[in-house]
């Protein structure tokens, strides 16, 4: 699986991005997605995730509320919806894969995850 995110950007504090992961080689139709970031100095964290076959969303307790995770009905492609940002949002943001995941719900640690795109920058201007 080959996973391509984009949709990074600059932006104001307040203003809106979505950011795209398409995937390739196969459909994303088992296991775990999920989008992490990494500001820096920082450790990369959880920002939402979602398993497929589930209609369960997950969110870290600082997008709550303001970012949306979502998939296509082709199984192909995951977003992240982000509203309300905030110059805390600086990141890199990872969109990433565990296509054969076999525990319970979902995981934020990114050890489990096998698939990781490129990253995206997005950047966020008081």
């Amino acid at each position: 699986v080959q996973l391509q995110a984009s949709g990074g950007g600059l932006v104001q504090a307040g203003e809106s991005l979505r950011l795209s992961c398409a995937a390739s080689g196969r459909t994303l139709s088992s296991g775990i997605m999920a989008w992490f970031r990494q500001a820096p100095g920082k450790e990369r964290e959880f920002v939402a995730g979602l398993r497929w076959g589930s209609i369960i969303l997950y969110y870290a307790d600082s997008v709550q509320g303001r970012f949306t995770i979502s998939r296509d009905n082709a199984k192909t492609t995951v977003y992240l919806q982000m509203n309300r940002l905030k110059p805390e949002d600086t990141a890199v943001y990872y969109c990433a894969a565990n296509t054969d995941y076999g525990g319970t719900l979902y995981s934020k640690e990114d050890y489990e995850y096998h698939y990781w795109g490129q990253g995206t920058q997005v950047t966020v201007s008081s």
